[in-house]
């Protein structure tokens, strides 16, 4: 736990040093969310209607523009080689960088989505609904994206061959982080698609840092 704790405390750090790549990844978000009342008309019936779809689809290429460098910095530096060497777990190391990479990336995007839902008029039935989902919902594209990472290492062109390993990979967590939104706008209970998406989570918990780690050797190799 401390070596998870400490690895964690590391990147934190560095991500706090190069806070430019946070605020891109937020400033992102709020612009993608921005231009679609400038494209699709300032009705507010049309935007409630669509709000809920726009901020997850903005969040999920939000959360793919700092995914390259989840692993990148560290292996050209050989920094990643040595936490590979350390008696910490590799898979260990992957959780540590992927939970960075969330409270870096992931959190600062569910603090903003409820100010944009009032941009997107989003009636207040759906608030608690988006920002739960966001919650459960963003982590496992973090846990998604670590795999994607781990595959493109010392690849040319990396971010193209990322995007298209990892967003088909997405689609069930948009879906039903959707549609947890609009289930909750039609009077639905939102309970079943909160429920997916955190057995989504729970799934790739133990998955994707195994896969990732065994991407990881792969690339030393």
């Amino acid at each position: 736990m401390s070596g998870f704790l400490t690895i964690v405390g590391r990147d934190l750090r560095l991500a706090l040093r190069q806070g430019v790549d946070s605020l891109m990844v937020v400033m992102f978000f709020v612009i993608a969310v921005v231009l679609f009342p400038f494209g699709v008309g300032p009705e507010p019936n049309v935007l409630a209607r669509i709000a809920g779809g726009v901020i997850w689809v903005a969040a999920l290429l939000a959360s793919m523009l700092s995914l390259e460098r989840l692993f990148q910095t560290d292996y050209e530096d050989g920094s990643l080689e040595l936490l590979a060497l350390q008696p910490v777990a590799l898979e260990a190391t992957v959780i540590a960088k992927v939970t960075a990479h969330w409270l870096t990336t992931g959190l600062p995007l569910i603090v903003a989505a409820p100010l944009l839902a009032v941009l997107m008029n989003l009636p207040r039935d759906g608030f608690v609904v988006l920002v739960s989902a966001l919650a459960l919902g963003t982590p496992t594209l973090s846990l998604i994206g670590a795999i994607g990472a781990a595959l493109i290492l010392g690849s040319r062109r990396g971010g193209i061959l990322l995007a298209l390993l990892v967003l088909p990979l997405f689609i069930p967590v948009l879906i039903f982080g959707v549609g947890a939104v609009e289930a909750a706008l039609g009077g639905f209970p939102a309970r079943p698609q909160l429920l997916i998406l955190a057995a989504l989570l729970l799934a790739a918990l133990p998955l994707c840092p195994w896969v990732g780690a065994a991407a990881i050797r792969q690339a030393f190799d």
